[in-house]
């Protein structure tokens, strides 16, 4: 390395590395081009959105922060320059910027993420294919702000964290990364009023578009359900029309009574007329007599047969009610049918794909539609639906099989239920909670089969818990629930940059240990400790010494990591493996 063109000091040292990473990855260019429509005075819009993306991957919590915390970002010069910026913007400066981005704005914006990420994610995808499948975990979870506040755009009441609070929701989908341990796909934010159950099909297409991979379609299976629901509606056509004929026919029998009552009622007012000019007195067995008597006869059965008739109305309308919903089912399926057919014209090469879901997706409509997707789905009934069956299959039986610390299952293979219309490899789970045992279901479909290894079943299930920890980790570590902005694009971007930026940090990791001796844990590319990285390494005093564009990052005596320095060079070579192209990213 030859000599040196500045040194300069900076409190955040990781922030740094990552300005050098980020350059590598096209990622500052990328937003630097970006046309917003903004006017420049001494920043650019397109440098404080970059700053608003490095104060997120610094782990701020606030937006303030960039200006008022004690080691302020906005006067890090070192941290400017290796983001390609001459100086930080005050923070209000930035929030200005991001309240007048547009949706077009954040869009642009994110395809540059989307573009930067894409490499990492289909080299991930074609690693994880050599085991002949990929693995998507998908979850909804809750953005909370203050329930007395007014100032977030589209924010609703909704069931968060096991109470009604005001906020947002974000739709979350990951991929299991061989290298990286796992792989955030989209995030997208919704009301707080949104539920998972809404979401099973736009998470499962936003994997796939952001894949560029899809599983086939199941159309045969999908064939057979519409032939199924075809019978059920010609059959329950021939309901309607029998239902009509005897709405027909009581209408008619209530017409006839109708008249022989106006007939009858007649007949009473005739002989009253003519009793009356006789003067005759009404006997009880007059004619008179008899003839109210007929008339109260027929008033009685006309009360039957109106009954009767509105009866066979309220049945009439059941039956088409049914009809009209069974006929929106069946045409919907057909529509779907038709999609599926082209998607799978559209995928020569389609890819096996396993989906992790919580209970709150897994409703009989949404998994109905996933198996149908070509899904094999590893998840759990919605609400109480199946207690009662699985009550009733484990009822009397003792064959419990210790599946974990203490936890317990029972598992009956390819059960067709129903009120569902594919066979179900059912689990019934039981845990031991030092009083009480607590009992849970699972759900299988696909073509293992997960009733002869229990242990592995739980295992497998329960290794969702990555996206969960993922969760936590956007919240916590990049302060994702500490909501920056009021705009609703601006509320989107932040999003998608708490999620880019825990799939950098991984990404990073890797590129900065082939470089680099780095700390321990830090090679780990699974689990590269991102919360040291960005509590401790992006806030740690450092000396930066520049030679042209790479530089060298001596950690200061302050630090954990005092005495240890990296030597950034600006390049990166990606090499992915057919049948994806080759990308290779480069700098000098």
């Amino acid at each position: 390395m030859g000599q040196s063109d500045a040194i300069n000091l900076t409190d955040h040292a990781m922030l740094v590395v990552w300005g050098q990473f980020a350059h590598c990855l096209g990622l500052i260019q990328g937003i630097q081009q970006i046309p917003l429509p903004q006017k420049t005075v001494v920043h650019s819009p397109q440098g404080k959105v970059l700053e608003f993306l490095v104060a997120i991957l610094g782990g701020l919590e606030y937006l303030k922060d960039i200006s008022l915390s004690a080691r302020p970002l906005d006067k890090d010069k070192s941290v400017a320059q290796a983001w390609e910026q001459e100086a930080w913007a005050n923070y209000s400066g930035v929030s200005r910027t991001l309240s007048k981005l547009s949706e077009t704005d954040v869009q642009q914006i994110v395809a540059v993420l989307e573009q930067v990420s894409q490499p990492f994610i289909d080299r991930e995808a074609h690693l994880a294919l050599a085991d002949g499948y990929l693995v998507l975990d998908g979850d909804l979870t809750p953005r909370q702000v203050s329930n007395s506040s007014k100032s977030y755009p589209g924010a609703e009441y909704g069931y968060m964290s096991d109470h009604i609070q005001l906020g947002y929701q974000v739709s979350i989908v990951s991929l299991q990364s061989p290298t990286y341990g796992r792989i955030g796909l989209s995030a997208r934010q919704y009301s707080g009023k949104t539920v998972s159950a809404t979401q099973a099909e736009s998470l499962a297409l936003e994997a796939e578009r952001c894949l560029g991979r899809r599983p086939l379609r199941r159309i045969d299976l999908l064939t057979l359900r519409i032939e199924r629901v075809l019978a059920k509606y010609q059959n329950l056509q021939a309901k309607v029309k029998i239902a009509e004929q005897r709405l027909v026919q009581i209408q008619e029998a209530r017409a006839e009574v109708a008249q022989h009552l106006d007939q009858a009622q007649q007949k009473v007012a005739n002989l009253q007329a003519d009793y009356n000019e006789r003067q005759r007195p009404e006997r009880p067995h007059s004619c008179l007599a008899k003839a109210r008597q007929k008339v109260l006869m027929y008033q009685r059965r006309l009360e039957r047969r109106t009954q009767a008739v509105d009866k066979a109305r309220s049945w009439l309308t059941r039956q088409q009610t049914r009809l009209a919903a069974l006929e929106t089912h069946k045409n919907m399926l057909e529509e779907r049918l038709r999609r599926f057919r082209a998607d799978n014209v559209a995928n020569p090469d389609p890819i096996e794909v396993i989906f992790r879901l919580d209970a709150g997706f897994g409703t009989p409509d949404n998994l109905a539609l996933l198996i149908e997707m070509g899904y094999e789905l590893y998840s759990k009934p919605y609400s109480n639906w199946l207690s009662g069956v699985l009550v009733e299959k484990s009822s009397g039986q003792e064959n419990w099989q210790r599946v974990g610390k203490n936890a317990d299952m029972q598992a009956w293979a390819t059960v067709q239920l129903d009120d569902f219309p594919y066979p179900l490899d059912l689990g019934y789970e039981r845990f031991w909670t030092g009083k009480a045992y607590r009992f849970s279901g699972l759900l299988h479909f696909g073509s293992r089969d997960v009733t002869v290894d229990l242990p592995g079943w739980f295992h497998d299930y329960n290794a969702r818990q990555t996206i969960e920890a993922g969760n936590k980790e956007i919240r916590q570590v990049f302060q994702a629930h500490h909501l920056k902005v009021r705009s609703r694009p601006a509320l989107r971007l932040q999003e998608h940059f708490a999620l880019f930026a825990a799939n950098f940090v991984r990404f990073a990791s890797q590129w900065l240990t082939d470089q680099c001796q780095v700390p321990s844990g830090w090679e780990n590319s699974a689990r590269p400790r991102v919360k040291e990285q960005v509590r401790i390494g992006a806030h740690a005093p450092a000396q930066v010494e520049w030679f042209g564009q790479d530089c060298l990052v001596r950690f200061g005596d302050r630090s954990v990591y005092a005495g240890r320095s990296f030597k950034i060079n600006r390049q990166i070579a990606i090499q992915l493996t057919l049948p994806w192209k080759f990308a290779y990213f480069s700098s000098s």
